[in-house]
């Protein structure tokens, strides 16, 4: 019997080419959407589900279990990008970044483990960002989110193992996907402190998109991942030198690593 994988946010981007790998590997693949009605090209079922509705969460969840007995695999990819100064942020933005990226991952893993410790085994790959082991410069909201998210994930792994579950981490750099046109852009107000350092980062964030890895790369990580016996507890996934920023944060002193990163993004 094939294992039931289960990814939130599969309706385009990094989840939808994770689905459609893993279902020609032969696994039995469900994706989510807030809206899975209007999504045409998918060639795996998709659910309705919000992160931020736990109804919504426990609906979805009962369905698949009810189809196919169980969750084998949960892959917590849904999540917001968000652009701006956080002193431009509105607070309402702020709590709905962190609303889908720390606390929807949160609402799916409790839904999903009571059935994952009921079979005695189960894995929960959480989809944080490289961006989250380093405070990038206008993407306060979205770093800290996922900084967040890849410690509860250290928190739970150790939680739940003594029930066979293991819970990992994936961070993915840039990769070639719709999430410049997804994000949240604090708009660029004349009168901001700001706006011509804002204006010039954004235009470097969103050319590091258009050059970011092809998804397929991130899907056959989560493959392996799938398929080793023992995973590791966080993993990344990027080019060399997204991934060998984070060596260098914890081996050169802070300021040094700061200028770096301003020298960057052309602050």
């Amino acid at each position: 019997m094939s294992k039931v994988v289960f990814i939130t946010g599969a309706s385009s981007g990094i989840g939808k080419a994770m689905g459609e790998y893993l279902k020609v590997k032969g696994y039995t693949v469900y994706g989510t959407s807030r809206n899975p009605d209007r999504v045409k090209d998918v060639v795996f079922p998709l659910v309705a589900l919000d992160v931020l509705d736990a109804d919504s969460i426990t609906k979805a969840i009962k369905e698949v279990v009810d189809k196919e007995g169980k969750i084998d695999v949960l892959i917590n990819n849904a999540g917001k990008g968000i652009m701006g100064a956080m002193e431009d942020i509105d607070i309402s933005e702020i709590e709905g970044g962190f609303n889908t990226n720390f606390l929807g991952p949160i609402r799916v893993m409790k839904a999903v483990l009571p059935f994952m410790r009921k079979e005695g085994k189960g894995l929960i790959i959480n989809v944080t960002s490289l961006a989250g082991y380093s405070g990038l410069p206008f993407r306060s909201i979205y770093s800290s989110s996922k900084g967040a998210l890849e410690l509860l994930t250290e928190s739970v792994s150790m939680e739940v193992k003594s029930f066979g579950v293991n819970v990992v981490s994936v961070a993915p750099g840039s990769f070639a996907t719709n999430i410049a046109s997804g994000r949240y852009y604090t708009p660029v107000s004349e009168d901001s402190a700001y706006k011509e350092a804002y204006s010039k980062n954004l235009k470097v964030s969103d050319e590091y998109v258009d050059q970011g890895l092809d998804p397929l790369v991130m899907a056959k990580a989560i493959h392996k991942i799938i398929e080793s016996k023992k995973p590791k507890v966080h993993y990344k996934i990027g080019a060399f030198m997204e991934r060998f920023s984070v060596v260098l944060k914890r081996a050169l002193p802070d300021r040094v690593y700061e200028k770096l990163i301003m020298n960057h993004y052309k602050l």
